[in-house]
């Protein structure tokens, strides 16, 4: 087994004295502009990443065991040396952009990844808001596995891209040099990801790389200041709450609806998803052709783009 360090656990100390300097720095020079903070979103995005610690340690258990299963059985092996772990990387960072967008896509994905867009501020402290269900992410993956990518190299890479993503949720960095904007997550790009404006919807899964949105047509240039959160933002900071809210939703949903397709429909089709001919509930975001004026967009628009992403 690759001797391969946790490089989530070993962050964490810095995960804390970034984001309290993060706020130090808001308090000392506030911007009127930014979402900066507030005390009750910042200790519920804390309580939801450790809350995450533990749960994830128990989702760990099943699939690691299928991992390992997977591995056993595939002839392949990619061994652990300088020039493989780069290329292990690339191609987690390909299946976790997959991963990402599947979980905006798809409504019983979405109910775990909400929990990560339920904050109308955006900072350090926000990507600490972690789900307790992320137990719908190991499938992206069999492909590696299935390649020969050991369980053990496969979660660091994971965790890798995570600390990555740490520092993209951030009002305080503005645009980067122009190649870097090109390649990689930035700080505008996440800001994008995590706005509520219709335009900026489903946009900018990507992890390390941006390419990947540029190359499948789901990336957004920030141009308008984004408005974070959810399209129908839920008024709450419990955190459990947070994390079965969307859960709650689509069981509520199955209930009343009519038919099987109906019931699959709320389950398997995109966060706004209505049968034909129902009418819109009240409360719910705009029609794709009212929706507000977002940006000119990179690519063909995401089949689910005009799923307004909404919380119960």
């Amino acid at each position: 087994m690759p001797n391969l360090p946790d490089v989530v656990l070993w962050s964490i100390p810095a995960f804390v004295l970034l984001t309290v300097l993060e706020m130090v720095g808001y308090r000392l020079h506030p911007d009127e502009d930014a979402a900066g903070y507030e005390g009750k979103d910042a200790a519920t995005s804390v309580g939801m990443g450790l809350g995450s610690l533990f749960f994830d340690a128990l989702w760990k258990i099943p699939v690691v065991a299928i991992y390992t299963a997977v591995y056993e059985l595939t002839p392949a092996r990619v061994p652990v040396l300088w020039w493989t772990v780069p290329l292990m990387l690339l191609a987690q960072d390909f299946f976790y952009y997959w991963s990402h967008r599947g979980h905006h896509v798809v409504r019983i994905l979405w109910a775990c990844h909400v929990v990560h867009h339920s904050s109308r501020k955006f900072n350090l402290s926000t990507a600490l808001r972690q789900p307790w269900t992320s137990l719908t992410s190991w499938p992206f993956y069999l492909p590696l596995i299935a390649c020969g990518v050991h369980p053990a190299a496969l979660a660091f890479c994971s965790s890798a891209n995570l600390v990555y993503q740490f520092g993209v949720h951030t009002e305080r960095i503005g645009k980067l040099p122009r190649p870097v904007e090109y390649v990689l997550n930035t700080p505008s790009h996440h800001r994008v990801h995590h706005a509520s404006q219709g335009g900026y919807l489903d946009r900018n899964f990507g992890g390390i790389l941006i390419v990947w949105d540029r190359l499948f047509g789901s990336f957004a240039l920030e141009t308008e200041r984004p408005v974070y959160g959810l399209t129908k933002n839920i008024d709450t900071f419990n955190p459990l709450r947070v994390a079965t809210h969307e859960y709650a939703a689509i069981a509520r949903d199955v209930r009343a609806a009519a038919t099987w397709r109906e019931r699959a429909g709320r389950i398997f089709h995109g966060p706004g998803w209505q049968p034909a001919g129902a009418a819109t509930p009240a409360g719910t975001a705009p029609a794709p052709d009212s929706a507000p004026a977002g940006p000119p967009l990179a690519g063909a628009a995401l089949p689910t783009a005009q799923a307004r992403r909404s919380a119960a």
